[in-house]
């Protein structure tokens, strides 16, 4: 999910004034420890890669084992005091919720973003940062939506992070997580590149 990385202009706001707000809100917010950051929407061929990497896990993964949520379910990382909004999230077994929340999960094995522009580096960087505070998490996949490439950051048995590089030239993605394999042309199915370099342009008048 898109964020702008750009805060309110209150200073402060409790998790309840942050929750209410986004009951009524047009358009979503993440909330960083009595923050909210506005998010921008996405484009279309964000929505088209994120779709298809959530049906193509739907698809692979065993239902009774794994569940897959995309965009609208909220995450909440305590440790950082996070809400925010992954595009993908794998949970196995039953998904743990935030003080009962049905919208609100606090357990997921693997995260997928689609990188946009304006927060890309926060994504892999930052973001990726706050994800490995959660117990449950053991991988991380990030996709660029200008063109074929993927990154994935899985978590070893000791603790490390074994970081793999996916491009045209690789037929799969390799999910080690659950050991499933997911082609790249699924991933990327009606992209359009061409498009993303129209709207470059555009933004560079």
């Amino acid at each position: 999910m898109t964020g702008t990385l750009q805060t309110t202009d209150r200073d402060y706001f409790t998790e309840e004034q942050y929750l209410a707000q986004e009951e009524t809100a047009e358009y979503k917010s993440e909330y960083l420890d009595g923050k909210i950051i506005p998010m921008t929407g996405g484009s279309t061929n964000h929505n088209r890669i994120a779709g298809n990497i959530y049906i193509a896990l739907k698809l692979a993964l065993p239902e009774q084992e794994y569940d897959v949520f995309i965009g609208d379910v909220r995450l909440w990382i305590p440790k950082v005091r996070l809400y925010t909004y992954p595009d993908v999230m794998v949970v196995f077994g039953q998904p743990e919720y935030r003080n009962n929340r049905t919208d609100t999960i606090t357990n997921p094995v693997a995260i997928v973003e689609v990188l946009s522009k304006s927060t890309k580096n926060y994504d892999r960087v930052d973001k990726f940062g706050f994800y490995k505070t959660i117990p449950t998490f053991r991988e991380y996949i990030t996709i660029d939506q200008t063109k074929i490439h993927v990154e994935q950051y899985s978590k070893t048995e000791n603790k490390r992070w074994l970081y793999s590089e996916y491009d045209e030239e690789d037929p799969v993605l390799v999910f080690n997580s659950f050991q499933i394999e997911v082609p790249l042309s699924a991933i990327y199915k009606k992209v359009n590149f061409e498009q993303v370099e129209r709207e470059g342009d555009r933004n560079e008048e």
